[in-house]
Parts: C-alpha cells; sequence; structure tokens
C-alpha cells in the first residue's frame, strides 16, 4: 500500500515558509520517503533571526513561559505514540525506543516549566564589608538573548526538547537547526508549542544544509549563544568561530564500565540491554571486566547479546534498527574489520542489511573501536587484572563523557568516581542512564556544558547586578 508523502514548510516567524527546494526524508530502514521539508538556507534563516527578535522585543513573562512550556508537555504525552512514531520513521529508531524518548521529552518539558516559575537571582550581604554598609544589592538573572541552536540526529525529539524548553523557561527566542536527515520531530515540536499558544517568532525552525544556516548563526551579533549537540570537530570548530559568543557544546564519547570482581547480580543484563542503543553518545563501547569474573561474564554477555532481535524499528518487538544511512553502516563495518581484537558474536549485515550487534574481545588499544567512538551497535571486552588498570584504561581517550562502574563495594566505587575523567560516572547503572532533571554533560573532547533544565536555564541567562544606597 502506498504511503502518501506529506510536504512540510518551515515555521518562521508564525508562518509556514516554502522554498524551491526539498529535503527528502528517508527510513533508514527501507529508504523509503517518508516525508519533505522545505530546505532553508541564508535568507530563512536571517528571516528567523529577524522573527526572533522581534519576539524578544516583547518578553513573556515567567509565569506565562511556564504555562506554555506545561501545556507542550501535556500535548506531548497525548500525542506519545505519534511522536514515538515519527522518530521511528526518520531515525529507524526501534519503537520500544522510540517510546521512551518521547516520554522523556515531556518530562524535559516539565522540568523546564517548573525552572521558569523559579528563575531568580540572589541577595547580596553588603554589610559584610565596612564599605557595603548602607546598600542593598541583589542580583537578576536575565535572558540572553537570541539562542541558536544545532541538534542531531540521534535523539530527533528529546535533544530538540533539551535545547528549546529551557530557552523558553529562561524567556529567550530560539533559532533551531535539526538535523537534516531528521527534522520531522523538530517540527512535530513548533507544532506543539504552537498548538499551546506560543507566540509568533519565538521558535523558529530552518532545516537545510549546514554551512549557509550555520554561517547566519555564528555572523549575526544578535545570537548571544549557540547551543550544539553532535560531532566534536564540528563543534569545536564552531566554538573557534564564534569565539565572542557563548557556545555550548555536547558531543561524543566511547563510553566505558568497569566490571569489578564483585559486581552485583545484573550487572550483565544491564550492560547487554544498554551495549546496543549504538547511535547514543552514552552507548556503553568498551565493557572492562576484572579477571575473576571474566569466564562468567563473558559466558552470560555474548549470548544475551546473540538473542537481541534486529530488525524492522517499527515492530515492537525489534531491540536494534538500522544505521542513520549505509555509509555509516559501512564505516562501523569497517572499524570491525580493522581490529584486531576477536570477535566473539556478530560483525555482519543481516539479510536486510542491518549490522548485527557486534562483540570483540581484547581488541588493541589503537583499533578505532576502542578508542574513537563507534556509535553503532559495537561492544569491546577487555580482562584487566586490577581496578586501577581498568581506571587508567577507561581514562586512555580523549573522551570524558559518561562511565559506570560496577562493584558490590561502596569505597571502590567512589574512588573511581573521583578518578574516572568524565562529566557522569553510574554506580551498578549503565552509564548509558540519563534522567532528565541531571545535569549531563561532557569533560575533555566530549564538551564543555552541563545540559538538563536547571543548568541550561542558567546558562542562557546573565547576572546582572543592581545595588541601592538606603
Amino acid at each position: 500500500m502506498a504511503t502518501t508523502v506529506i510536504d512540510h514548510p518551515l515555521p518562521i516567524g508564525g508562518e509556514r515558509i516554502e522554498t524551491k527546494t526539498w529535503l527528502e526524508v528517508r527510513s533508514p530502514y527501507s529508504g523509503d520517503v517518508v516525508a519533505r521539508v522545505a530546505s532553508g538556507g541564508a535568507a530563512e534563516a536571517r528571516r528567523a533571526l529577524d522573527a526572533a527578535d522581534q519576539a524578544l522585543r516583547h518578553p513573556l513573562p515567567a509565569h506565562e513561559r511556564a504555562r506554555l512550556l506545561d501545556a507542550v508537555a501535556a500535548l506531548l504525552r497525548e500525542r506519545a505514540e505519534e511522536a514515538a512514531r515519527t522518530i521511528s520513521a526518520e531515525a529507524g529508531k526501534p519503537m520500544k525506543a522510540a517510546r521512551v524518548e518521547a516520554a522523556r521529552a515531556a518530562s524535559t518539558y516539565t522540568f523546564a516549566a517548573v525552572e521558569a516559575r523559579k528563575l531568580a537571582g540572589e541577595v547580596v550581604p553588603m554589610d559584610a564589608s565596612a564599605a557595603g554598609e548602607g546598600k542593598l544589592a541583589f542580583t537578576l538573572r536575565l535572558p540572553i538573548g537570541i539562542v541558536g541552536a544545532i541538534s542531531p540526529f540521534n535523539f530527533p525529539l528529546n535533544l530538540v526538547a533539551h535545547k528549546i524548553a529551557p530557552a523558553l523557561a529562561a524567556g529567550c527566542p530560539v533559532v533551531l537547526k535539526p538535523a537534516g536527515v531528521t527534522p520531522l520531530s523538530a517540527l512535530f515540536l513548533a507544532g506543539l508549542a504552537e498548538d499551546a499558544g506560543l507566540p509568533a517568532g519565538w521558535l523558529n525552525v530552518v532545516a537545510g544544509p549546514a554551512a549557509p544556516i550555520g554561517d547566519e548563526l555564528v555572523g549575526d551579533d544578535r545570537v548571544k549563544l549557540i547551543t550544539f549537540t553532535g560531532s566534536g570537530a564540528v563543534g569545536w570548530a564552531l566554538a573557534e568561530r564564534a569565539h565572542r559568543k557563548r557556545v555550548k557544546l555536547e558531543l561524543g564519547n566511547a563510553t566505558p564500565a568497569i566490571v569489578c570482581a564483585d559486581a552485583p547480580d545484573g550487572t550483565t543484563a544491564k550492560l547487554a540491554a544498554n551495549a546496543f542503543a549504538g547511535q547514543s553518545c552514552i552507548s556503553v563501547q568498551r565493557i572492562y571486566v576484572a579477571a575473576e569474573a571474566w569466564d562468567a561474564f563473558v559466558a552470560d554477555f555474548v549470548p544475551t547479546v546473540a538473542a537481541l532481535k534486529v530488525g524492522d524499528p517499527a515492530d515492537d518487538d525489534t531491540d536494534v534498527g538500522p544505521l542513520i544511512s549505509p555509509s555509516e553502516r559501512d564505516r562501523v563495518a569497517e572499524w570491525v574489520a580493522e581490529s584486531s581484537g576477536e570477535l566473539l558474536t556478530g560483525g555482519n549485515e543481516t539479510a536486510d542489511g542491518l549490522l548485527e550487534p557486534t562483540v570483540i574481545a581484547a581488541p588493541a588499544p589503537e583499533d578505532k573501536v576502542q578508542c574513537e567512538e563507534v556509535f553503532g551497535p559495537v561492544v569491546t571486552l577487555t580482562r584487566t587484572e586490577s581496578v586501577d588498570e581498568a581506571i587508567a584504561l577507561a581514562n586512555s581517550t580523549r573522551y570524558g563523557l559518561q562511565a559506570a562502574v560496577f562493584s558490590r563495594d561502596l569505597r571502590t566505587c567512589l574512588d573511581a568516581a573521583r578518578r574516572l575523567e568524565f562529566g557522569g560516572v553510574t554506580v551498578n547503572e549503565a552509564p548509558t542512564f540519563r534522567a532528565d532533571q541531571m545535569p549531563y554533560g561532557g569533560v575533555k573532547a566530549s564538551g564543555n556544558t552541563k545540559e538538563g533544565p536547571a543548568w541550561t536555564v542558567h546558562e542562557m541567562t546573565e547576572e546582572r547586578l543592581v545595588v541601592i544606597d538606603l
């Protein structure tokens, strides 16, 4: 049965803008066109910035911003299945994971609404010094200005939510450039915001080629902050070009997990369940297993991985879907073939062209699957002789987003949490775990910011001091 392909214009300044060219959004699984989106460029980006500038001239009070965010959260919950199917269709994400993402996006908006209601400065204790006697001082937190947001393909709904919702909570209008291969979820969110009553100009979406849109966001002085999630090379280059703006980066990882000899029951299941999200910055990639636990862990882990169902992401039973494109599948397969480690399971393509979940034992430190971000369904296993060795190996890449340690010994876990050079460390939980109210972000090459509405709202506001002579 033929599927009707819907054309989507760009929501800019309260209007629906069509251009002369269209982006074809294709299913990563079938290759079929699922929708077309108007392809914007420099002119549309400037139009969006003009609309955002006009919106900023008519500030929304905190209670209204909170009401709008709560309304979007409610609409997301009402239309959660539609949101999940949109995610699955454009990103190839299995429905069970897409439903989780849709629920998390609603949570992100709810937490942002909380931050809008409690956004406030601080009182400065002026009489703490003689110079301050007779003075009253306090700070205000004011919107930084227009936010330029650039989002990736792998979480096309919730990572967009993590940029839009805090910006609106802070009182900042947004010009959003979603990933070109997954713009539909962003447009879906923009539609919900309009349905909730968000005035024109506060959220503008410009899909299209990165260079002309990015150039406008970088070059226009009205954009005060750029929030970017994506590849390290692009992110750090963006920060260098926009050195007079706040540029907040959430980048990649080669996520490690340390399995100690006394790891609790259920460790293998947690890691197997979270190792093959694949296209996630915190998908488990490197597992360091204590020598005493090695045989039992491998005997349990490999069959669990081999039993994962690979296939159509629209199937409710599917565990692992396609990579975003054939070129990405081929790149990951090439990295697997290049590795000097022992292939324990996977490494092949399925009949419908998907990459099997893959486990490699004892890779060389310089293997790409070990030192770079794979961004695919591949996990390496490395036997270690001590916790110290495991921590050193976990720290040995340039990345530092999130890591995990599994042990029944609290001292071991806390010591590892202090020594692991990562923005977040989970204890007896997969490093893939994220709740949306958490501060989430990396160190080293993995970024320079913390996401989570409370932290992002702080980044998107400026502190202004007021001193009153009494």
